[in-house]
């Protein structure tokens, strides 16, 4: 079983990077900066107590590989990206009976897939990794690298499933096959939703008040569609942060979330439209208003197109958006 990393950056160069040092078969999907720099130097995996440079398999697109019939594609790109991506693997023309697994934050890349390939499988992502510069990533946990429950797509497992599972798990990532994925799926993104909220905005008790309201909105417009969204596993950060023993690395803490991460690495986009977007989805759907998280989602818009500074709104402008927004209600 190969293991293609399909988006190298923080959380697929750092899962790439444990699956061959555990002596699985992987091969890299990583373009730009990023992928010519892995190519020309390795890929270099900053940690609390080493920095290791490892010579893996990349390519800048699925064609470049020589493709067999025990392959498991795992996706790690943003959401904004997961079309053309399956679109790109479609065209590389890999076997049918390809498994890929969405190792992505969200619920519509698993939609996504399951429109182009029938094994798709849901990965519940908690690492705490960072991809800043070209060719590197840092994996701040020292004793595991993070968490990555899986199970079959919309629920079940197999025995793929399994296997996936066992692979991750030696390779120090904790994992295990799960029926209700999609349960802790959604339990992430409510988890999500203040991603942008402080990507966005300066510190303060109104950025405080933002992560609450989003995060309220988001619970009921689940709670309105009949999603189960409770996981105590994926609330428990700070016993997840123990058990992986995460310390900084050189004296620096990991730099946010990864919504942060794309506004200061300048990435062109970033994937709110599917975490707060998915909210404002549902909202509408079942009669909910979701003000706050459509606010954040045009904000967020607008912040990449002008090239803002991360972390640089005033909180008070998302509340006022969101206040303009309730008036602009229908149903």
């Amino acid at each position: 079983m190969r293991f293609v990393v399909f988006g190298a950056g923080a959380i697929g160069g750092v899962v790439g990077a444990r699956l061959h040092q555990s002596g699985h078969d992987v091969a890299l999907i990583a373009r730009g900066p990023h992928g010519q720099a892995i190519r020309e130097r390795g890929l270099t995996v900053e940690e609390p107590e080493r920095t290791t440079v490892l010579e893996i398999p990349a390519v800048a697109h699925p064609r470049e590989l020589d493709w067999a019939e025990d392959e498991v594609v795992l996706l790690c790109m943003k959401t904004q990206d997961t079309a053309a991506a399956l679109d790109d693997l479609r065209a590389a023309e890999p076997p049918a009976g390809l498994s890929v697994v969405c190792v992505q934050n969200g619920v519509e890349n698993e939609r996504l897939a399951l429109r182009r390939w029938a094994n798709v499988y849901a990965g519940v992502v908690m690492l705490p990794a960072a991809h800043l510069e070209p060719g590197i990533v840092q994996a701040y946990g020292a004793e595991l690298a993070g968490m990555i429950d899986v199970g079959s797509y919309p629920e079940g497992v197999d025995q793929r499933c399994a296997a996936i599972a066992q692979a991750l798990a030696a390779a120090r990532i904790e994992s295990e096959p799960r029926e209700d994925i999609m349960r802790a799926k959604y339990a992430k993104l409510v988890m999500n939703l203040v991603n942008a909220v402080d990507a966005l905005c300066r510190p303060g008790e109104d950025r405080d008040r933002v992560r609450e309201l989003a995060r309220e909105e988001g619970r009921a417009a689940l709670r309105a569609a009949g999603v189960e969204f409770e996981d105590e596993g994926v609330s428990d950060v700070r016993g997840r942060w123990a058990r992986f023993d995460v310390r900084e690395i050189g004296g620096r803490p990991r730099a946010g979330s990864s919504t942060l991460q794309s506004l200061v690495r300048g990435a062109g986009g970033v994937e709110t439209d599917y975490l707060n977007g998915e909210v404002v989805l549902v909202g509408r759907l079942h009669g909910v208003p979701t003000p706050v998280n459509a606010a954040l989602c045009r904000l967020a818009e607008r912040h990449v197109r002008e090239g803002r500074p991360p972390s640089s709104l005033a909180a008070e402008e998302v509340l006022s958006a969101a206040r303009a927004g309730v008036g602009q209600w229908t149903r």
